[in-house]
Parts: C-alpha cells; sequence; structure tokens
C-alpha cells in the first residue's frame, strides 16, 4: 500500500482550498491485465473510471471525493505514467484503450461511468468507439482525440516548464501554487517521466488520430463533454466539434476556467457530472 500524500495538495501537488472533507480512499499499486499500475479507488456505488490527463494521476482531487460519495471512483494511473510499468507494448493511445478494456473485464465492472480528461478524454473516446457495453456514460473533459482546424492553441510540447502550467489554468493564482509544488524533486521526476511518455503517444499527429472522428458515430451512450471556457490547450470550439461528431452529445462550457475544470472549477464539474449521470438513467419500466 502506497502511503497517502498530502491530502491538502491537489493536481500536481499544489495546495488547494479544501472546501470538502476528503472520503477515504486506497492508494496501491496494483498488476491488472498482466501490467502493475497504481490505482486509487474510493466510494460506493455505480462504478466511475476516471482517466487522468498528460500531467499523471496527480493526487484524489476534492472533486474525487465528492464523487464518491454517490459513486465507487476508480482512478488508474495509466501504463508508462508516474509509478505504474512502462510495458513493451505501449505505443500508442490505441493501446492504452485497448488496455482499459482488458481493465474493465479483469475488474468485471459494467454500468461504468467513464470520465476521461485531456489525453485521458481520448483514451476514453477511443475505448467508447471499441466497445461501449460496459459503459453506461461517457464525459470527455477538455479532450485531445480530434484536430480542429483553425483554431489557434498552445503547443504543451514547446512551452518551458512554467509556461505549460500556466497555460493550464485561467486562474493564474492557482497556477503559481502548481509552479511552486512542480520544483520539488520528486514531482520533477514524474513529470518528466509523464512528458516523455504523453510525447511518444501523441507527437506526430500532435494530440490527435485522423482516424477517430470517422467513428465517432459509433459511440451510443449518453455522453457529456465539459470544457472550460478559457481552455487553451484544446479551445472550447473542440467541444462543439466533439458534440456534432458524437451522436446526441451534450456540451457544457464552464466560465472563467482553464483546461482543468475537475481542478479549477472542481464543485461545477461534480455538479454538471451527477446532474448529467442521474438525468441520463433510465427510467422506471412503465407498469
Amino acid at each position: 500500500m502506497r502511503p497517502h500524500q498530502d491530502a491538502n495538495r491537489g493536481a500536481f501537488g499544489a495546495r488547494v482550498k479544501k472546501d470538502h472533507p476528503m472520503a477515504d480512499h486506497t492508494d496501491q499499486m496494483v498488476s491488472i491485465a498482466g501490467c502493475r499500475i497504481r490505482l486509487m479507488r474510493g466510494g460506493s456505488g455505480a462504478p466511475l473510471l476516471f482517466l487522468h490527463g498528460g500531467g499523471g494521476i496527480g493526487i484524489w482531487l476534492p472533486a474525487m471525493a465528492q464523487l464518491a460519495r454517490k459513486f465507487d471512483v476508480i482512478v488508474p494511473e495509466h501504463p508508462g505514467y508516474g509509478a505504474s510499468d512502462t510495458p513493451e507494448w505501449l505505443d500508442t493511445i490505441a493501446d492504452l484503450a485497448n488496455y482499459y478494456l482488458e481493465f474493465l473485464e479483469e475488474l468485471d465492472l459494467t454500468g461504468v461511468h467513464l470520465v476521461g480528461s485531456s489525453i485521458g478524454g481520448w483514451i476514453a473516446a477511443e475505448l467508447a468507439v471499441r466497445n461501449a457495453s460496459r459503459l453506461a456514460s461517457l464525459t470527455l473533459v477538455g479532450a485531445a482525440g480530434i484536430h480542429v482546424k483553425d483554431v489557434p492553441q498552445v503547443d504543451i510540447f514547446l512551452a518551458n516548464d512554467e509556461q505549460r502550467i500556466r497555460d493550464l489554468f485561467y486562474d493564474q493564482d492557482l497556477a503559481e501554487a502548481v509552479i511552486a509544488a512542480s520544483e520539488q524533486t520528486a514531482a520533477e521526476d514524474a513529470a518528466l517521466k509523464n512528458r516523455t511518455i504523453t510525447a511518444r503517444l501523441s507527437w506526430q499527429p500532435r494530440s490527435h488520430d485522423p482516424n477517430l472522428r470517422k467513428w465517432l458515430h459509433r459511440i451510443k451512450v449518453p455522453t457529456l463533454l465539459i470544457w472550460g471556457a478559457e481552455d487553451r490547450v484544446f479551445p472550447r470550439p473542440y467541444a462543439y466539434v466533439y458534440q456534432l461528431l458524437i451522436p446526441g452529445a451534450t456540451a457544457v462550457v464552464l466560465p472563467e476556467c482553464g483546461h482543468l475544470p475537475q481542478v479549477e472549477k472542481g464543485d461545477q464539474f461534480v455538479a454538471e457530472l451527477e446532474s448529467f449521470i442521474e438525468n441520463s438513467l433510465p427510467g422506471p419500466s412503465p407498469a
């Protein structure tokens, strides 16, 4: 069992305001589908699988603690990231999508609410295109995976460390806290590993699969798109294009929010996600 990290620390170890009690959760190394990964899990109820972005798993966020009041929140660290193993088979985002299909099978999870942020959203979309039989819903948060022409965006691979973090947030006070935390040696080591594997998976074509948009129509589960209005990494037009490509998808744009709504606007993120899930559940059968 890994020791819990400081519960007052948020994404990338930055301190966040502790407005809500942190629900109990486990944080341990487990072997799933033949790969040893770090896995955080807490709460009870329907399974909610959260796939993190290129910055890594981070810690048990206040938003995760809130969700754990209603759901069995499962947060794996992708193969290749942080403390997880880097298997020989890992070459593409599609490899991770297939891994998580095996993950769902091995844990025998059904009725899953799948949530993916940034590159995790790309993985989630690729998974749902392949096989959504174990899913109850899909939520993409500032997701990579497609390219929208003529939309200006920052390139996270070309910025220095400080600018890369600043580009993630609308709230620059929060960015300052993340920058300070990222200067710790352990955080720097993990960040370097995460940037390296993210580059391997998404360098060319940059952060998308040209073929993915052709198959997004296969996603038949209720789908929510949550975006920050001030997202500079994948700006809000990406949400609307995803909405056009996924049948029946709903887009929600949060004001004064950057690329990580689950961090920067945690309460609103949770409220939108819980409302969506509640409204997408099948009603009672007619008598």
